[in-house]
């Protein structure tokens, strides 16, 4: 597994910004063949899918109440990834988590992510 360390949550007003960030403990070899990803879990809501990339490729899935809003990058010398989460609103509001599995993608099922980040917290207030 995957030791993976989120950092970066906070309070911000509805529309405001923030930068979530996620260091991998991974060799640069082992990041690019890995898919990171982004979910959350509000309030008495399921956890579910922000955005998810296979850091071997360029390509990025964004869960559809983020799109246009939220961008995920990566540092790979830094084995990081990031989320920029702009237009904050009150329903972002949730425990963030960074996960891992090797290989592809194949979208963004909680139950193929084998590694998990302790989470934290965004709160959107209106």
């Amino acid at each position: 597994q995957v030791q993976l360390v989120e950092s970066g949550g906070g309070s911000v007003q509805a529309g405001g910004s923030l930068r979530l960030s996620c260091k991998a403990s991974l060799t640069l070899y082992d990041f690019t063949s890995h898919c990171m990803a982004w979910f959350r879990q509000g309030p008495g809501k399921e956890r579910e899918g922000v955005a998810a990339r296979y850091l071997g490729g360029s390509n990025t899935e964004y869960g559809d109440s983020v799109k246009g809003r939220f961008t995920m990058s990566r540092d790979t010398a830094e084995t990081s990834v990031y989320l920029q989460m702009s237009s904050l609103k009150p329903d972002d509001t949730g425990m963030y988590y960074c996960a891992a599995k090797r290989g592809s993608c194949f979208g963004m099922d909680p139950g193929r992510f084998d590694s998990w980040g302790q989470g934290t917290q965004v709160t959107v207030s209106s």
